[in-house]
């Protein structure tokens, strides 16, 4: 039976090009997975195997690998960084008990980065450090720790310091043992020696050391008092302080180093063996039953106890479809039936593998700890949990963000369409934050995600992968409708055809919620006006009603409906009588309720070199953004600002030809705005030309 304590499930997260792929591409090297070393800029980095991650230089899926560093199995998902794929960092850092957070020397903590970090603390996910590129220009690895307190509010102990800057940055020292590794010119990682650190750091030295192990003795306060008294605590116990703060998530060990040029990789792996927490160390996953209700059991890691597995994500591949699952307690083997709690039918187990990018190894079986893909499995989707069928339990399941924009495409021709059908199918199983949707007076497919480049990649996939030619439309902004206005009203639904009749009369006050509150329904019906069995009925017809706004079909948000009285009928009145009633007390009320087109407004965060940065706000002011900071970086300026979806179509193209190409941005949702008149009446009427075309 494998032992539990020598197994780390981590994931490596960080922004977009902070060497995320290339620190684990050098993880793989040094650990003997790979021999040669492929890069991201050639597009031959291992875990980058899809054509469209080869050819952008990105990572889109995570990737999952396994390797050994000393006498320890590492579980490495690679993740992306681009904030339209965060949702393969969320579920990746759902089923992690472990993660490598890696920040740019020069970039610092940019916003993907506090997107990431906010999911790792959500899942409560211990973390170490790691500034890498500090061979860049302009790199600095005290303003990065710097920014790791002001920004993301944490905590970061400084494990290593670097022995130069820029493009003389050779190597580390290492502050536990005082001792520095200094890397060759070669860019082999195994030449490297260790030596005394240069005389001028003995000060900045012994200043992060003493800091590094007053933070770590806070753990023990025996050890503690010891040191304040003068005795110098021996070194195992100092790791053992910094292991317990670290899965307590009190502080985040920081390294540092160029993965690039093959420095500083050994003491990260060195890290994630010495401080990131086994399998067993971490809080067990709760269980809930069937009904969605918690049960008070938790799945505790045990390879003997009943089978909890979740299905983390899922990739077609040229043999079928691969489940990626995390196994939390209990055995899996070949030839298993398994309960798939969500569906309620049970799955029978054909193959097992494990993955190192898109390479498979056959298993015979896997146990508590290990993350696996199960080969051929028919209706699991990503957040189902697979258990013993004798003894049913789901784990937690995941929640997904809404898209927030939607392009229509359609066939070439017909032989395309069926085609297209199974490749969108297999595709919509992969990613949960992709949407597909007919639209029925059209007959168009309306596919749905988090932003421009993830739509573009999966149309690319399409062509490419799937072989299906599609013509693509505009991209249409995912706009949504409230009410500003509080109205008191009054609805009879009456029909008498011969036999039993219907009858069901409702007075009910419609007023807007609070801000992201979505759909409310309060009865405050006394003395049996409307029998409680009846307010269900009602609450469904008001609900159904809000997928379709008045103003242009858009759904309703933030809306707070009170029933206060009503009538009904001893023979006539039934469920359907009332549900009919609501459904038209909505359509009598909400016109009137002074309804309002809301948009989604993105917050952008734009890198800009400092010559250009008066061209780049003119033109965010343009779009109707709302500036929020300007922050002097090492090699530009950052921009944030709030500007609505609509307007940062084709940004990217602009952005490059006002800064010659050297201006970055990222994107991602923040809040739903009030539209200004001009824009929802253009809206509005765009919406209704398209109805009348259909």
């Amino acid at each position: 039976m494998a032992d539990l304590n020598s197994y780390r499930n981590i994931g490596i997260f960080a922004h977009v090009d902070a060497g995320k792929t290339t620190t684990t591409e050098r993880i793989l090297k040094l650990t003997g997975k790979i021999h040669k070393i492929g890069e991201v800029h050639d597009g031959a980095a291992t875990t980058d195997f899809m054509d469209q991650e080869q050819e952008r230089g990105i990572t889109i899926q995570s990737a999952a690998t396994s390797c050994e560093w000393n006498d320890h199995r590492l579980n490495i998902i690679d993740t992306p960084g681009h904030v339209d794929f965060t949702i393969e960092v969320y579920r990746s850092l759902k089923v992690l008990d472990g993660g490598v957070g890696v920040f740019c020397g020069s970039g610092g903590v940019e916003p993907q980065s506090e997107t990431n970090w906010r999911y790792a603390n959500d899942s409560e996910v211990a973390r170490i450090i790691f500034v890498n590129k500090l061979d860049r220009l302009g790199a600095d690895f005290y303003r990065v720790v710097k920014q790791v307190e002001d920004v993301l509010g944490a905590n970061p102990l400084v494990m290593t310091l670097p022995v130069g800057t820029e493009d003389d940055f050779v190597g580390v020292v290492d502050l536990l043992t005082r001792k520095a590794w200094i890397w060759d010119d070669s860019g082999d990682p195994t030449k490297y020696e260790v030596t005394e650190p240069p005389a001028d750091m003995s000060d900045l030295i012994e200043e992060h050391r003493e800091r590094l192990i007053e933070t770590a003795l806070e753990q023990d306060d025996d050890l503690l008092e010891m040191y304040l008294e003068g005795e110098e605590p021996a070194l195992d116990d100092i790791k053992r302080c910094v292991r317990k703060g670290t899965i307590a998530l009190d502080f985040f060990p920081t390294y540092c180093g160029s993965a690039f040029k093959n420095k500083g990789i050994q003491l990260v792996l060195d890290a994630v063996v010495d401080y990131l927490p086994n399998p067993t160390e971490v809080k067990p996953q709760p269980e809930i039953d069937l009904e969605g209700n918690e049960t008070g059991e938790v799945a505790t890691v045990d390879p003997a106890g009943p089978l909890r597995s979740l299905a983390f994500k899922i990739m077609d591949d040229r043999f079928g479809a691969l489940t990626f699952t995390r196994i939390y307690s209990g055995k899996l083997s070949k030839g298993d039936t398994v309960l798939n709690t969500f569906t309620g039918k049970t799955e029978r187990i054909g193959r097992i593998v494990e993955m190192h990018a898109d390479d498979r190894i056959e298993l015979d079986s896997a146990e508590a700890g290990d993350i696996v893909a199960l080969v051929g499995l028919k209706n699991v989707q990503t957040g189902h949990t697979l258990a013993d069928a004798k003894n049913p339990a789901t784990l937690e399941p995941m929640v997904f963000p809404d898209p927030v924009i939607s392009v229509a495409i359609k066939p070439k021709d017909q032989a395309a369409s069926e085609k297209m059908g199974i490749a969108i199918g297999k595709m919509v199983k992969e990613d949960p934050s992709f949407y597909v949707e007919t639209d029925e007076e059209s007959g168009e497919t309306i596919i749905k995600g988090m932003g421009e480049l993830h739509l573009d990649i999966k149309v690319d996939i399409l062509r490419r992968t799937h072989m299906v030619d599609v013509e693509v439309g505009k991209p249409q902004v995912a706009y949504r409708e409230t009410i500003t206005k509080m109205i008191e009203d009054s609805y009879t639904h009456k029909k008498q055809t011969g036999g039993s009749g219907q009858f069901g009369k409702i007075d009910y006050i419609v007023e807007p919620g609070e801000t992201g509150s979505g759909f409310q329904f309060e009865s405050k019906v006394t003395g049996g006006n409307v029998p409680r069995e009846f307010w269900p009925a009602i609450e469904k017809g008001f609900r159904t009603c809000m997928d379709e706004g008045v103003l242009a079909g858009f759904p309703l948000l933030d809306v707070k409906i009170t029933l206060m009285d009503g009538a009904f009928h001893a023979v006539d009145s039934s469920a359907v009588a009332f549900e009919i009633a609501a459904r038209g007390a909505y359509r009598q009320t909400i016109p009137q309720a002074a309804p309002q087109l809301m948009e989604p407004i993105m917050k952008v965060d734009v890198f800009v070199p400092e010559d250009h940065v008066g061209d780049v706000i003119g033109d965010l002011n343009r779009r109707r953004g709302m500036i929020k900071s300007q922050e002097p970086t090492a090699t530009g300026v950052r921009v944030k600002a709030d500007v609505p979806l609509s307007d940062m179509f084709g940004y990217i193209g602009d952005l490059r030809t006002m800064t010659s190409g050297r201006g970055q941005f990222s994107m991602e949702f923040e809040h739903y705005m009030p539209c200004p008149k001009n824009v929802a009446e253009e809206v509005i009427k765009e919406v209704n030309e398209r109805r009348a075309a259909k």
